[in-house]
């Protein structure tokens, strides 16, 4: 019996638009009444936010690729395993050298540089204005990634983009594999988070903190951030529209990709089992 339902969002529960699929939407809905269900994403919180309210759910969500455990409901950092300041200094330092335009994800907020803008980020940024004031996922330009780091409470995460030899030998570099672990979210995007941290070790974490062991748990994911924690679940689910290397971690894939309703049946067929 599954007591625990994982869910990933871009590329599983989320269609190419950023929109949730009815019927997926209605299958979590149902597993709600069943089975914990939580959100396990590379996103920021503020992020993640206008679907989990959404999805109405009250759990905590697991964010930046396992890196922290954010409660909606307290407003709340439950657990994390932040980038230590220095090392988000040599980071920035490492990714400026490299000629990498950049992503920092702190605290409350994910920020850009306004000299060197990156592109998704801008589109993010307009997706974000549909919502109200209160609710918009927090995006900034910034001037200084250094000087916010040095002020922030807490680094979560970097996204590097840039030449794709260049930011493969950023990924090489012998320090950056020391202290971070490194994601590749796109052909030329890698995120890069504190060693240690990954999806599926946060969510074993947070399951056993549950009272709960692997085999009492669904996970679904699209992505190479997913693949640990579709190899932890006792059912990983990949997506149609994932990779071979994400399919052959996963315990079974999906009939339909993210913008149809396979997901959907799948939830109902293995929670109601």
């Amino acid at each position: 019996m599954y007591k625990v339902l994982a869910l990933d969002l871009d590329g599983t529960v989320l269609t190419d638009d950023h929109t949730i699929h009815p019927e997926v939407k209605s299958a979590i809905h149902m597993a709600r009444t069943q089975c914990h269900v939580v959100i396990v994403t590379g996103r920021h919180h503020t992020a993640a936010k206008p679907f989990y309210d959404e999805l109405e759910l009250t759990t905590p969500i697991i964010c930046c690729n396992g890196t922290y455990v954010y409660d909606y409901q307290r407003d709340e950092v439950v657990e994390h395993n932040a980038i230590d300041k220095d090392n988000a200094l040599k980071f920035i330092e490492l990714a400026t050298e490299f000629q990498m335009k950049m992503v920092m994800y702190v605290t409350h907020e994910m920020t850009y540089s306004r000299a060197n803008p990156i592109a998704y980020m801008q589109a993010l940024e307009s997706w974000a204005m549909q919502f109200p004031k209160q609710h918009q996922p927090q995006i900034r330009k910034i001037d200084s990634f250094s000087q916010l780091a040095q002020q922030t409470d807490y680094v979560w995460k970097f996204v590097v983009e840039g030449a794709p030899s260049s930011v493969q030998r950023l990924s090489e570099h012998s320090w950056i594999k020391r202290n971070f672990n490194g994601e590749r979210s796109w052909s030329n995007r890698i995120d890069f988070a504190a060693q240690g941290n990954s999806k599926g070790k946060r969510l074993a974490d947070y399951v056993k903190g549950l009272g709960y062991e692997a085999h009492h748990v669904i996970a679904a994911g699209d992505n190479h951030n997913d693949i640990s924690m579709l190899e932890y679940a006792g059912l990983g689910i990949a997506m149609k529209n994932a990779d071979e290397m994400v399919k052959q971690s996963a315990k079974i894939t999906c009939k339909t990709n993210n913008n149809e309703d396979g997901l959907a049946r799948l939830i109902r067929e293995k929670i109601k089992g």
